[in-house]
């Protein structure tokens, strides 16, 4: 008989997805941008959003569809996007599944004790804002 060493992760809970939102809205206030956030948990449930009053109203949904890409790749979504391309090596995924994909950086997985935990995922500012908004506040709360 074998056995398994098994090391326990605390999921993503609600508080986490709370400060994440927090610490996300908090960058971008400092730089002027306003946006909506999304934190999944490792699941793909919604565990946090919000959405600035004054932000684009379609943030609210890049939001959601970035955190939902970067969990289901465990990837930040800035690192796929050229794969995605015309010639690139997964152009198909954008229509392989039956929830859309959004391949525009502003998603970023979350990790504890090198787990996938869940995602957050950031819509409003220019993607590079997006994606440097998301691991301000995951550098914040998680610390990296």
């Amino acid at each position: 008989m074998s056995s398994t060493t098994r090391t326990l992760v605390s999921p993503l809970t609600t508080d986490d997805a709370d400060s994440l939102v927090s610490a996300a809205r908090r960058a971008a206030d400092e730089q002027g941008v306003r946006i909506a956030v999304s934190v999944l948990d490792a699941g793909g449930h919604l565990l946090a959003f919000r959405r600035d009053d004054r932000a684009v109203l379609i943030a609210g949904e890049t939001s959601t569809r970035k955190a939902f890409t970067a969990l289901q790749l465990d990837a930040p979504t800035a690192d796929v996007v050229d794969a995605v391309q015309p010639g690139g090596l997964f152009h198909t995924l954008p229509t392989a599944l039956d929830r859309p994909l959004l391949f525009i950086a502003g998603g970023v997985p979350l990790h504890r004790d090198g787990r996938l935990i869940g995602a957050i995922g950031i819509g409003g500012g220019a993607p590079e804002q997006d994606h440097g908004l998301a691991n301000a506040a995951i550098q914040e709360v998680l610390g990296g």
